[in-house]
């Protein structure tokens, strides 16, 4: 169970730090969005960012291994409201520079706290607030928030702790181990041999990055994943040039590849299939084994593809300078790894690409009027409230398509919500089952058919649940809700408003 921690007693060694009519939890790209629309849409209201880390940027600030960059394109991956200027592949430097003139130009420096680490947030009807107890992690000093309304944007996954296996012998590994969430800013790879374990988005990032200096870079891999090979500019940007309508083209023209890619998925697989592996194999060496090498258990897109922009990662693996074995993991010894075939391989670093470990809200314990909040025991309100949780909302975006996508019409959701609360004379709002739903089916937090990524399958027993209609279930694609979330009915009973 996720049961949070008990008791709404406020801390008797936490201070008062104030009380104000928006609390946003995060300054990362979810974060800086909802405090962009909350300003432009309540400028009267007062609003406060707190960020856990010395930072902005979520994502791009924790990850600065070597080549780190998007998976998603740029221009549906900013903000609808500021129109991105570069290639539609990015490295996470340029990403923060993006957000740092975000915060600029909505004035936000002033209203994000840094290094404040959310521990607890309890919920009181008889006060129609939440407190929410914060730890300073330069001090240590213990502050005390309050808030007319909550809105979590800590991203879904835990920022200090990765998902890093123990395999067989790790501890005889006489090697450096590292996970790229951890990366070294002073690690030099040049002239050594290294492994990284994993085939997802990192691998393929990382390798083309550090694979011209290193001897030798092998991407170990348990099973393949499916990897696209985009051009790094956009042939309508020659064409148009920079622009407010060049950007909005730009935008749609991608949409549309997604939602060609996502139907073709769901509509014909084995025809996606096939495009992704004859797309790969003229940029692979001549007589590669792209059967067991690049053509995955799954369908496609029931994991994330991989992007490599110009096919970076096929270029190391054409230059010689990079290699795949694909097999499992027998054991680490002292100077490397062997696998299950019996093949050793010699590294002096082993980068541990393996995923997240996902974390629900930040892993902040909630209270409501004094009683721990099981999220197990609740279902989403479509993906954006919980059930039975007043005055709360969280950002959670897509799987397939870019996250800021869904992150924005959330924002808009959310922003009438609130105008609808005010024309009620409301101050509680609460996702509350209707007499029709009190049968529903609870269905788990994501259906394994249709997408099966690790990090979300090993945190299944931790997560809220869905039920089997609207307004209870989530994770529908962008071309299946970009004109009904916004505009969601909110007086369909399922919302309690007081």
């Amino acid at each position: 169970m996720s049961i949070t921690a008990p008791g709404t007693a406020v801390s008797e060694d936490s201070s008062d730090a104030g009380h104000v009519d928006i609390l946003i939890i995060g300054a990362g790209v979810s974060g800086i969005g909802a405090a962009h629309h909350m300003r432009e849409r309540f400028p009267d209201r007062s609003l406060l960012l707190l960020e856990a880390k010395d930072g902005h940027g979520g994502t791009w600030w924790t990850h600065r291994y070597p080549g780190v960059r998007s998976d998603s394109d740029l221009f549906t991956y900013g903000y609808r409201f500021k129109p991105w200027r570069g290639p539609a592949i990015a490295s996470g430097p340029a990403i923060l520079s993006y957000l740092d003139e975000v915060i600029a130009e909505n004035g936000l420096n002033t209203s994000i706290r840094y290094g404040h680490k959310v521990t607890s947030a309890s919920w009181s009807t008889a006060r129609r607030q939440w407190t929410v107890e914060v730890t300073r992690t330069d001090t240590g000093e213990r502050l005390r928030f309050t808030t007319g309304f909550l809105w979590m944007c800590p991203g879904y996954y835990n920022h200090d702790k990765p998902h890093q296996p123990q395999w067989p012998g790790l501890d005889r590994y006489q090697g450096l181990l590292i996970h790229p969430q951890r990366w070294p800013e002073d690690l030099d790879v040049t002239g050594k041999r290294v492994i990284v374990i994993g085939s997802g988005a990192t691998a393929a990032t990382l390798i083309p990055a550090i694979a011209g200096d290193a001897a030798h870079v092998t991407m170990l891999q348990r099973s393949p994943s499916y990897f696209l090979a985009p051009p790094s500019e956009d042939q309508l940007t020659a064409e148009l040039g920079p622009g407010e309508l060049t950007f909005e083209n730009l935008r749609e023209a991608h949409i549309g590849v997604q939602d060609m890619l996502v139907k073709t998925a769901f509509e014909a697989p084995e025809q996606l299939h096939e495009f992704f592996i004859e797309s790969m194999r003229p940029q692979l060496p001549e007589g590669f084994d792209i059967g067991k090498h690049f053509t995955p258990r799954y369908r496609p897109w029931q994991q994330r593809i991989g992007v490599v922009p110009e096919g970076d990662f096929f270029a190391a693996l054409r230059s010689g300078k990079a290699s795949i074995v694909t097999d499992t993991i027998d054991t680490f010894t002292e100077t490397g790894i062997r696998v299950s075939s019996g093949e050793e391989i010699a590294a002096d670093i082993v980068v541990t690409a393996t995923g997240f470990t996902m974390s629900l809200f930040g892993d902040v314990a909630f209270t409501v009027d004094g009683e721990p909040v099981d999220f197990t025991e609740r279902i989403t309100w479509r993906g954006v409230m919980i059930s039975g949780v007043p005055n709360m909302a969280y950002v959670f975006g897509y799987l397939r398509y870019s996250w800021t996508l869904r992150a924005d019409m959330v924002c808009d959701l959310v922003s009438a919500m609130l105008e609808r609360m005010d024309e009620a004379g409301a101050t509680v709002v609460v996702p509350t089952l209707r007499p029709q739903d009190a049968g529903m089916e609870r269905r788990s937090f994501c259906d394994p058919e249709n997408f099966s990524a690790g990090y979300i399958m090993r945190a299944q027993d931790i997560l809220f649940k869905q039920g089997d209609r609207e307004p209870w279930i989530h994770f529908l694609e962008y071309f299946q809700e970009r004109d009904t979330l916004p505009k969601a009915d909110l007086d369909d009973g399922s919302l309690a408003y007081s």
